[in-house]
């Protein structure tokens, strides 16, 4: 089955219209709270690094009904109606259920994945001078470091500039005991804040996932990019796919989640072809 058609489906069947509710109720829950009490809801129920303070099991569920604005939220479940419509009514809600599910946790699990491997030398940088209290572990620390913190970033800026402060002393001073407690206090205070800031948040996993299934199950369709350019759905699934890897492994730095992505996709593809060789894909 290469193309499909519209006429024969339900434009918005029930699994489909449930995610889209909840996306959205969540979404307006997060800026009520946010703008009412104060209460950041994509810190409770966005992704955390698993080793992070911040971090609950859960969070690999529902970090997939959070969003980080109008824009992330609108592509998302845009994209979610427009090729998510067609396969819950080829594959049934159930199937399409446990496809949504499998692809956004295994996202978040690929996700983890990378920022481990981002993190760790930092944090293995942070643990050896927490572990030696050395003055050439500490430099090496901070000349390799970066720390992305502003007046904004709560009270550990403040400690920060203390930070400052006191590492200036113990660089001429080594043997300033109080200097050097100071600092000690505030390597091990940053170094939670800093497994704190690693977040992520939106369906984004789950919908390349399903975008990966569309093109599998038609990959003759036409996708109009831009609403103007036609493509192939295989090809549009392959040079996407080739993107999120370029720009992944680039590191731009755009706050966008590529390796979740890659990771919802990818699992996605194994789903897929386990079904297959079961021979319970229906097609």
């Amino acid at each position: 089955m290469n193309q499909f058609q519209p006429t024969r489906f339900q434009v918005l069947p029930t699994i489909v219209k449930n995610l889209l509710i909840i996306n959205g109720l969540l979404f307006l829950a997060t800026i009520t709270f946010e703008s009412t009490f104060n209460i950041d809801l994509t810190k409770y129920f966005g992704l955390h690094f698993i080793t992070a303070s911040d971090f609950r099991p859960y969070q690999f569920i529902t970090y997939m009904f959070m969003h980080g604005g109008f824009t992330h939220i609108l592509f998302n479940m845009f994209a979610l109606w427009m090729f998510g419509n067609v396969l819950e009514n080829v594959w049934g809600p159930k199937r399409f259920l446990l496809y949504y599910m499998v692809t956004g946790v295994g996202a978040g699990i690929a996700y983890s994945i990378w920022i481990y491997f981002q993190m760790s030398p930092t944090l293995a940088a942070m643990d050896t001078f927490l572990n030696n209290h050395n003055l050439d572990a500490l430099v090496q620390f901070t000349s390799q470091h970066t720390f992305r913190l502003n007046e904004y970033s709560g009270q550990i800026w403040n400690d920060f500039q203390l930070f400052k402060s006191n590492l200036q002393l113990i660089s001429t001073n080594p043997d300033d005991a109080l200097a050097m407690q100071s600092v000690i206090n505030f390597v091990a205070d940053y170094k939670e804040f800093y497994l704190n800031q690693s977040l992520v948040v939106g369906a984004s996993g789950a919908v390349f996932g399903i975008l990966l299934a569309f093109g599998m199950m038609f990959p003759n369709s036409i996708i109009y990019i831009y609403f103007a350019i036609p493509m192939k759905a295989k090809y549009f699934v392959m040079l996407y796919g080739a993107f999120e890897l370029f720009e992944g492994w680039r590191n731009s730095g755009d706050n966008i989640a590529h390796f979740a992505h890659l990771g919802g996709m990818l699992f996605g593809y194994f789903l897929i072809l386990y079904w297959k060789k079961k021979g319970v894909l229906n097609r």
